[in-house]
């Protein structure tokens, strides 16, 4: 539909605006009145992270880019909402959303936020995945290495025997510090899952340091850990979910028996919870 047609159907553009589907013809379709700016209570300025939902105050043009010489791809009503893409930051005074499947780039003096997607603690959920990346590989007392995502029956490893008077076969696999420091990166150079390292045993992880210390385990949050060491034995998990003083969701290195697990288990009373510095 040519301009003039959808002028004269509406009186006015701003008064009816275009919808999702009615895009750009050439460079002649009219957009909304940009002139007049929005009030600084209403108006969006700043970063908003991407997948928040704006609405707008007014009708409003979405642009092929960030200011008023771009194209109008379409006129969105006032009230229509939008979702923000790609970038957390305006260009300008222009964010870059998406509405009814259609991107472009629309001036936040015409748009309030709605709201925001949940904030993940990402420090906290990468140690996570580091955890799950480990899952199926063999206990390797003293060792800390495996494959990232790339378990196959040829790499896992194989444990016999008890520890620490047990063997092991292959170059892949953990024990259950060596599995710990991996997943928690301390120290900050044990960043790589695939070169062989094992800083800590449980009875560094047992006392408080510069880089963990002692949380309640009714207050453990995904991604802290229990551990123990009485009488030259001890054990740490990486702790999920569930309760920290009953069943609780843990990654491990278990054990020969076990290898690298993700569990339900119970969890006992010589355990005690600690934070990773900084998480």
């Amino acid at each position: 539909m040519k301009t003039s047609l959808v002028a004269a159907a509406c009186g006015v553009m701003v008064a009816c605006a275009g919808t999702a589907t009615q895009t750009a013809t050439d460079d002649l379709l009219v957009g909304a009145n940009e002139d007049t700016i929005a009030t600084s209570t209403s108006r969006l300025t700043g970063t908003v992270p991407v997948g928040s939902v704006l609405k707008t105050t007014a009708a409003l043009n979405l642009r092929t880019g960030p200011s008023t010489s771009y194209q109008v791809r379409l006129v969105i009503p006032l009230g229509g909402q939008v979702t923000t893409i790609n970038t957390t930051s305006p260009s300008g005074s222009f964010y870059n959303v998406r509405y009814n499947g259609i991107d472009g780039w629309a001036s936040g003096n015409y748009l309030t936020l709605v709201s925001s997607p949940p904030v993940t603690n990402t420090k906290r959920d990468a140690a996570i995945e580091r955890a799950k990346s480990g899952v199926g590989f063999s206990y390797w007392w003293g060792h800390g290495r495996w494959i990232p995502n790339g378990l196959t029956s040829t790499n896992a490893g194989v444990c016999t025997g008890d520890c620490p008077n047990c063997t092991h076969s292959g170059s892949s696999g953990a024990d259950c510090s060596g599995y710990a420091g991996k997943v928690w990166q301390v120290p900050s150079t044990n960043t790589d899952p695939t070169v062989d390292s094992h800083p800590y045993s449980t009875i560094n992880f047992n006392v408080d340091s510069s880089q963990w210390t002692t949380v309640s385990r009714s207050s453990l949050v995904k991604g802290d850990a229990l551990v123990y060491n009485q009488n030259g034995a001890g054990h740490i998990m990486i702790w999920e979910s569930g309760d920290g003083w009953g069943s609780s969701w843990t990654y491990e290195a278990r054990g020969c028996a076990y290898g690298i697990v993700h569990n339900l288990r119970d969890v006992g009373a010589q355990f005690h919870g600690i934070k990773r510095a900084g998480y």
